[in-house]
């Protein structure tokens, strides 16, 4: 198995910046291609847990716009050409919060990459405790 094989990285990172602009601009549509539309994906928010495609969507249905915010440290890890992890930390804009989201992709048959599972979550406000390595 090949780590981090740059065709696949540049593969992974356009569906992340894909992702990345269509959560800015609320394009659910795109959200909802992005991720795997299967019973078995799960994506935990800031707060809401949500197993399964039509928990997800519905849930993105419900968002009227996304908090704004701006990338500080993107990192992708590639296993093989059909699967990968991405990893953002992000500033919430105005707020100072930093925000850290993880995503797991899958390559499948016939459909490209997909988000299989997806985790999101925030930090303390106390800077202190925001410091990365």
């Amino acid at each position: 198995m090949q780590l981090d094989d740059p065709s696949v990285l540049a593969e992974i990172r356009a569906v992340f910046d894909r992702y990345e602009a269509a959560l800015m601009a609320n394009r659910t549509e795109i959200l909802d291609e992005i991720f795997w539309a299967d019973p078995r994906t799960v994506r935990f928010g800031t707060a809401e847990i949500l197993y399964g495609h039509d928990a997800i969507r519905a849930f993105r249905a419900s968002v009227k716009a996304y908090a704004q915010r701006v990338q500080r440290k993107v990192h992708i890890t590639a296993f093989g050409a059909d699967f990968a992890c991405t990893h953002l930390e992000y500033e919430r804009v105005g707020s100072g919060l930093i925000g850290r989201e993880t995503k797991i992709m899958v390559r499948l048959p016939d459909i490209g990459w997909r988000v299989v599972s997806a985790h999101v979550s925030l930090l303390a406000a106390d800077p202190a405790t925001q410091r990365r390595a």
